[in-house]
C-alpha cells in the first residue's frame, strides 16, 4: 500500500483549513459535534456496519464494536447522563482503564454538550481531587477498581453529584451518590437529539502539568476537530482501508485527539489493547490484528529495542505500513533501528495538549532525518524566537524558542479558571510551547530541551511543583526538591532531594516508603525513581529553591550563573 505521494510543497501551496471543512460536510456556522461526527456521519455514509473498536484485555478477552455499535452505545450513554441531570457545559470526567467505555462515553458525553474531562486511570486520589476540584466536575465515570480513590475524596468535592461505576457486579453495596450502568445490559439508543453545540462551544478539558503550581485544565472546543481530522489524514496517513493502532492512554490528549477522535472521524478500524507493557506483548498484538498505522512513543519505542531484535523477528510485522512517534523527542537512534527492524522509519510528530494537534511533523514522502522533527504542518506557521530579543532567528542552526502564530482549529481557547497563566503562553503574537529548539536551511526543526522544570517522563509530563507539594505531607519530610534525572529508557526520571525533620534518619526503607507515598497519592509516573537526602537545598537569596542547579549537576551541565543564590555562612 502506498503513502499518500503528495509532496510538503504541493500541500502548503494555498493552504486553508476549508480543505477539511470540506471534507468533513461542514459549513461557518452549522452545528458542529464531535460526538455526532464520529459515530452517526459515518453510518450516514454508509460504514455502520464497519469494524470501528476491537478491543482486548490482558486475559485476552475481546470485544468488536461496529460504527452502529459505537453510535447507539454512544447515544445510552448520552441518554443515560442526561437522565441524571447532566446538561451541557457540566464537566464529566472519565476515570477508567482503556476499556470500551472509555472510548464510547467520551463520544457520549459530547453529544449531550457536556464537557469531556479523561484522566489517567492510575492518578491516586490527591491527583484526582486536585483536577475535580479545579474542574468543578459534576459526573465521573468509573470503574469497581477505581471507585475507592473518589470514595477518599467525595466528601471534600461537593459539586461532584454523581459516580457512575460500569462495571459493577452486585456484590457490593453502591454507596453514596453512585449508581451502576452498563453499556452491555440493553441493546442501545436507537435516536438521541444531538446538544446543537457549534465550533466553539467547549468539548475536552485536559490537564496538564505546570512547573509552579497546581495542574492546568487545557480548555478544547468542538471545532478542533477540524485540524485533528486533516492531521490524521496527512500525517498518519489513514485511509479507509487501514487497521490502525495509537498505543497512547485517553487519560492523555493523544488518546483522545489520536486515540478516539481521529481515527473515529475518519471511519477507520482502530485496534486497543488494555494490558500492560511487553515487546512480545505488542508483537504479537500487531500480527493478530495486522495493524497497517501505528502511533507509538520514544518510551515505547526505546524499551523494544532493549528487547532485541531477535522478539520482532518471531512475527509477521509485515501488515505495517507507516509508523509515528509522540510524546518526547524521538532519537536518531530509534529511527536507524525501526528502518532496519521493520524496514519503515518512525516519523517524529511534535504538538502539545495545549495545541489539539500536530504542529511540526514529518509527512509521509518527505525525507526523514533521524532526530529531527520534521517541518511545520501546512497551515502552520511556526519558528524560533531569540531568548533574549524575541525576534524570529534567521540564522540556521542557532537554538531558540519555538513559537507558534495563533489560529489553528483545535488551539486551546482557555486554561480554566487561569486566565493569568494562560496570557503567559503569548507573547509578541506568538504561541510559546515552552520548548527549546533550532532550525536547519531545509525547515526541520531539531528538539534542544524543555525550558522550564517539567519533567518529561516516557511522554508523560510530571510537574515538581505537585510531587514536592506531596512530598512536604509525608512526616519525615522538612524541605524537597523534585528535577529530572537522565535515564536510559524514559529520557528522563523523577528524582527528588530531601532534608528530613528531627529525629529522621536517612535509610533504603524510608526510601521506600516515601516513594510509595507519592506512588498511592500521585501516580506511578510521579514517584520518585532515586531520593537523594540532603542537609539543606540551593535556595535563592528570596528563599526560592534554585531546581535548576540540583539539575544541572544530574545531567553534568555547567551550573551557570549562582549569583542570586544565599550565602551558604
Amino acid at each position: 500500500m502506498e503513502h499518500n505521494s503528495t509532496s510538503y510543497q504541493d500541500r502548503i501551496k494555498d493552504f486553508d483549513w476549508s480543505i477539511s471543512e470540506k471534507e468533513l460536510g461542514y459549513k461557518r456556522g452549522d452545528v458542529l459535534n464531535i460526538g455526532w461526527y464520529c459515530s452517526d456521519r459515518i453510518c450516514q455514509m454508509g460504514k455502520a456496519d464497519k469494524l470501528a473498536l476491537v478491543w482486548e484485555n490482558s486475559a485476552g478477552e475481546e470485544r468488536k464494536f461496529t460504527y452502529n455499535d459505537v453510535r447507539r452505545t454512544s447515544n445510552s450513554i448520552g441518554a443515560y447522563l442526561r437522565s441524571l441531570g447532566i446538561k451541557d457545559g457540566d464537566r464529566v470526567c472519565l476515570f477508567m482503564d482503556k476499556i470500551p467505555e472509555l472510548y464510547i462515553g467520551f463520544l457520549g458525553v459530547l453529544k449531550i454538550g457536556a464537557i469531556a474531562q479523561p484522566l489517567f486511570s492510575a492518578f491516586g486520589d490527591e491527583s484526582l481531587f486536585v483536577r475535580l476540584k479545579d474542574a468543578g466536575t459534576r459526573a465521573i465515570i468509573t470503574q469497581r477498581k477505581h471507585v475507592s480513590k473518589v470514595r477518599k475524596i467525595l466528601a471534600q468535592l461537593p459539586s461532584l453529584e454523581r459516580i457512575i461505576v460500569v462495571d459493577h457486579d452486585g456484590k457490593k453495596p453502591l454507596q453514596e451518590k453512585e449508581v451502576a450502568f452498563s453499556i452491555y445490559d440493553g441493546k442501545g439508543v436507537e435516536s438521541l437529539d444531538i446538544f446543537p453545540t457549534t465550533a466553539e462551544s467547549p468539548s475536552v478539558l485536559h490537564y496538564t502539568s505546570g512547573t509552579t503550581g497546581q495542574p492546568k485544565g487545557v480548555k478544547h472546543v468542538h471545532y478542533s476537530l477540524i485540524s485533528q481530522y486533516l492531521t490524521a489524514k496527512w500525517v498518519l496517513d489513514l485511509k479507509d482501508s487501514d487497521i490502525y493502532w495509537c498505543t497512547a492512554d485517553p487519560g492523555w490528549v493523544t488518546g483522545t485527539s489520536y486515540g478516539i477522535i481521529a481515527p473515529f472521524a475518519l471511519g477507520v478500524t482502530q485496534c486497543v489493547q488494555d494490558v500492560g507493557f511487553s515487546a512480545e506483548g505488542w508483537y504479537k498484538f500487531i500480527e493478530k490484528c495486522k495493524v497497517t498505522v501505528w502511533y507509538s512513543a520514544p518510551t515505547a519505542i526505546r524499551s523494544l529495542m532493549k528487547a532485541g531484535d531477535e522478539a520482532v523477528k518471531k512475527y509477521n510485522m509485515s501488515s505495517l505500513r507507516h509508523l509515528c512517534s509522540v510524546g518526547e523527542p524521538l532519537n536518531s537512534e530509534a529511527v536507524i533501528w525501526s528502518e532496519r527492524v521493520f524496514g519503515l522509519p518512525f516519523h517524529d510528530t511534535y504538538w502539545q495538549t495545549e495545541t489539539g494537534s500536530i504542529m511540526i511533523t514529518n509527512l509521509p514522502g518527505m525525507k526523514v532525518k533521524p532526530g529531527s522533527m520534521g517541518r511545520a504542518f501546512p497551515g502552520i506557521t511556526a519558528t524560533v524566537l531569540d531568548i533574549h530579543t524575541s525576534e524570529p532567528i534567521t540564522s540556521p542552526g542557532k537554538v531558540g524558542l519555538i513559537a507558534i502564530k495563533p489560529g489553528w482549529p483545535s488551539m486551546m481557547r482557555a486554561y480554566w479558571n487561569n486566565e493569568h497563566a494562560y496570557k503567559g503562553k503569548f507573547k509578541n503574537n506568538w504561541y510559546l510551547p515552552g520548548d527549546r529548539s533550532s532550525i536547519d536551511s531545509d525547515g526541520y526543526f531539531w528538539f534542544a530541551g524543555r525550558d522550564d522544570d517539567i519533567i518529561n517522563t516516557g511522554g508523560h509530563l510530571v510537574s515538581p511543583f505537585e510531587v514536592e507539594s506531596a512530598l512536604l505531607e509525608h512526616e519525615s519530610v522538612a524541605e524537597s526538591a523534585v528535577v529530572a534525572k537522565p535515564d536510559q529508557i524514559n529520557m528522563e526520571v523523577v528524582k527528588a532531594f530531601v532534608s528530613l525533620k528531627p529525629g529522621f534518619n536517612p535509610s533504603g526503607d524510608l526510601e521506600l516508603e516515601i516513594m510509595n507515598f507519592i506512588r498511592k497519592k500521585l501516580s506511578p509516573l510521579a514517584m520518585p525513581q532515586e531520593i537523594e537526602y540532603v542537609k539543606s537545598l540551593p535556595k535563592t537569596r528570596s528563599g526560592k529553591i534554585m531546581r535548576r542547579l540540583l539539575r544541572a549537576k544530574e545531567w553534568g551541565q555547567e551550573i551557570g550563573d549562582t549569583s542570586t543564590l544565599e550565602d551558604d555562612e
